[in-house]
């Protein structure tokens, strides 16, 4: 049987042999299949480090807390649970060397909210680390700690761009803090989107086994390189079934630029719209088949605007990539960087266009005046701003949205009926558009209150009072 497929793979070695530009080859003995990680473990695995992190969480306590009074009990009933009774929660997670200096790429939901973090070691030696940046919207955050004159082994990046469905893969992670562990795999798909994990819905697909405590970690080629950070599972059982996402190390790359510059991350901003291309809508606008990314709105202000694009146009291709849907785009986009100049390919009916855009960062039109609202009143806890095409991009809303959006919650009432992203649009009958105004009605302390604010398009009411 050994000899059967040893002759398999020799003939197809001899049909597939590899041309001088691809080092990619089939095993043509039997040496090659016995063939071991080891060595690339060994040269890797020492720049995979496990990240703890100190969360504090609030639990609601017994009644006969100091929130429990007359005021909160008007809005939410007389049997309040009273104030948060806080403790301390734990997470495990993993991360990658990028700097010999200390510094560590890992995921944002691993230290989000944590008050203390440390870092472990391949060697087992531990450091306090401090957050030099945290990016929710990539899922990604840098760490530093400190080694002193210490060089600290180093994953270097690949290009992301260059991976190929069926490329041999690592992770490396601690997962369920078991210890670092390795596994090997391959990449069974590129680009996967709707995964709902960040806004950059654009993910490397590997069978490579992912567990919880992974998140963070390494997914290696085979030279060594770090491809990805492995980010999260598909699962129904909270193990692994070989379906693991990681974040392309070209988006990796961004973010670590920004925590380099000491800068917060400025994004390219197009300023539209877009939905993916049906079969459906690829009958209606005459494409051979689904492809492209059509533009449903376009802002005034914007690059599309400036280059001449109009509602209705199919982007077909950014930057010489081919455009499949709208979360390719936001990938692209992602990636490029604020200053540049792209090529953008359209069509417009029958014909077929191209555009120079310029990446510029989103306008901020007004004065955001962010602020947190604190007090006796419903809106309590609420961080609110002023919209802009600025706000809007970094609440991933549309560019023309307009009024008093919903930043942030805090503790306080209003974390029991708003959600980040909402819009005030009204209270007690008064129109509110500026955080000014909202202020206004709220300084004016009424017993009852009627809240209207716009959630995902639709137009909310809420009646509070005794």
């Amino acid at each position: 049987m050994i000899r059967i497929l040893v002759g398999c793979f020799l003939a197809l070695a001899a049909l597939a042999g590899p041309s001088q530009a691809d080092d990619k080859f089939l095993p043509k003995d039997r040496g090659e299949i016995t063939m071991s990680f080891a060595p690339l473990v060994k040269r890797t695995a020492p720049a995979v480090v496990n990240v703890y992190a100190k969360t504090i969480q609030r639990e609601p306590q017994q009644a006969g807390g100091p929130f429990d009074d007359p005021f909160f009990r008007q809005f939410f009933g007389g049997n309040s649970n009273g104030a948060p009774r806080e403790r301390i929660a734990s997470s495990l997670g993993s991360g990658v060397i990028i700097n010999a200096n200390g510094t560590i790429i890992t995921n944002n939901h691993v230290i989000k909210n944590a008050t203390d973090i440390r870092v472990a070691l391949a060697d087992k030696r531990e450091f306090p680390a401090k957050v030099i940046l945290a990016d929710e919207r990539t899922d990604l955050a840098v760490l530093k700690i400190d080694v002193a004159d210490e060089s600290l082994p180093v994953l270097p990046l690949a290009n992301s761009d260059d991976l190929e469905v069926g490329d041999l893969v690592l992770a490396i992670g601690d997962p369920f803090g078991v210890g670092q562990t390795v596994t090997s795999g391959i990449i069974s798909a590129l680009a996967r989107n709707n995964v709902g994990i960040s806004d950059y819905q654009f993910f490397i697909q590997t069978d490579a086994a992912i567990n919880p405590g992974n998140s963070g970690g390494a997914l290696v080629n085979m030279k060594g390189e770090l491809i990805g950070i492995n980010t999260a599972i598909f699962s129904k059982s909270g193990g692994s079934i070989g379906i693991g996402f990681s974040i392309p190390s070209n988006m990796v790359a961004t973010v670590i630029q920004s925590a380099q510059t000491g800068k917060a991350i400025q994004r390219p901003w197009l300023g539209g719209e877009f939905q993916n291309v049906t079969q459906d809508l690829a009958d209606s606008l005459g494409l051979a088949r689904p492809e492209g990314v059509l533009v449903t709105n376009i802002s005034p202000q914007s690059p599309l605007a400036k280059a001449g694009l109009k509602r209705g146009d199919v982007l077909m291709a950014f930057d010489g990539k081919a455009l499949d849907n709208a979360q390719g785009l936001n990938y692209l986009l992602g990636t490029s960087r604020v200053g540049d100049s792209k090529l953008i390919e359209y069509r417009r009916g029958d014909a077929s266009f191209q555009a120079t855009l310029q990446m510029v960062s989103a306008p901020e039109t007004v004065a955001r005046n962010q602020t947190e609202i604190t007090g006796k009143n419903p809106f309590a806890g609420m961080v609110v701003a002023n919209l802009s095409p600025a706000v809007a991009d970094e609440l991933n809303m549309p560019a023309d949205a307009t009024g008093v959006v919903i930043m942030d919650i805090k503790n306080g009432p209003a974390a029991q009926f708003v959600q980040k992203g909402d819009i005030v649009r009204e209270v007690n009958g008064q129109k509110i558009d500026t955080v000014a105004s909202l202020n206004t009605m709220i300084n004016q302390s009424p017993r009852r209150w009627v809240i209207g604010f716009e959630r995902a398009g639709q137009l909310i009411y809420l009646r509070l009072g005794l």
